[in-house]
């Protein structure tokens, strides 16, 4: 199980999820839905609350890190996102002292509210995670995966500057009730720098909405 970890920007805060959350997680995701098509985002208070269970099971596993989204202008709730899939090496002996932070990481599960779409938010809550994984974890690499499909998820997270490493075909399953393919992408540590910097440079202006 890992520590509580809080990562705070200029335009979000991303906090340890918890039950707490729920009733404004709903209310986050009860307004427009029609980009949730491929994304899996839970409808109403109880399925939110079995949502967020069973992602306190996971991180009290250290299967993962959840956190909800906080727009810190307003203190309201817009999302979740979350550390998934750790993975660990094997070193053959002598190469690196035990135990280590995870060497890869997934970032996944993200969800925003309508209005919270397409606005630094989302942006700047990459760059806090990223940050993490690669400057605090030292992993050597960080994979983002989304629905085959979902052009729009695939175009932010191309954005970010993370390279496609492939489909996996029939991988898991659906948001819309079938079995999809996964687009698979990864970002390595080798192309950090210059990722931060293109990433801090976006949402510098202090506007929280996108050029």
């Amino acid at each position: 199980m890992f520590p509580p970890l809080v990562l705070t920007g200029a335009h979000v805060r991303l906090e340890p999820l918890g039950l707490g959350h729920v009733p404004a997680l709903a209310a986050a995701a009860s307004g427009a839905r029609e980009t949730y098509a491929y994304t899996w985002v839970p409808e109403g208070e109880e399925a939110m609350r079995r949502y967020v269970e069973e992602a306190l099971a996971l991180a009290e596993a250290g299967a993962a890190v959840p956190f909800a989204t906080v727009r810190r202008a307003t203190g309201r709730v817009v999302g979740s996102t979350r550390f998934v899939n750790f993975e660990y090496f094997r070193w053959p002996e002598g190469a690196r002292a035990a135990p280590q932070p995870p060497e890869a990481v997934e970032i996944g599960w993200t969800w925003l509210a309508a209005d919270a779409q397409r606005t630094a938010l989302n942006t700047e809550a990459k760059l806090l995670m990223l940050t993490h994984a690669f400057e605090s974890w030292r992993a050597v690499r960080v994979n983002l995966r989304t629905d085959a499909r979902n052009a729009r998820s695939r175009a932010a997270i191309e954005r970010l500057g993370a390279k496609l490493d492939g489909i996996l075909r029939a991988h898991v399953p659906a948001s819309d009730g079938g079995v999809r393919d996964t687009a698979t992408y990864s970002l390595l540590a080798a192309e950090w720098p210059a990722t931060k910097a293109r990433l801090s440079a976006r949402i510098g202006h202090g506007n929280e909405h996108e050029p």
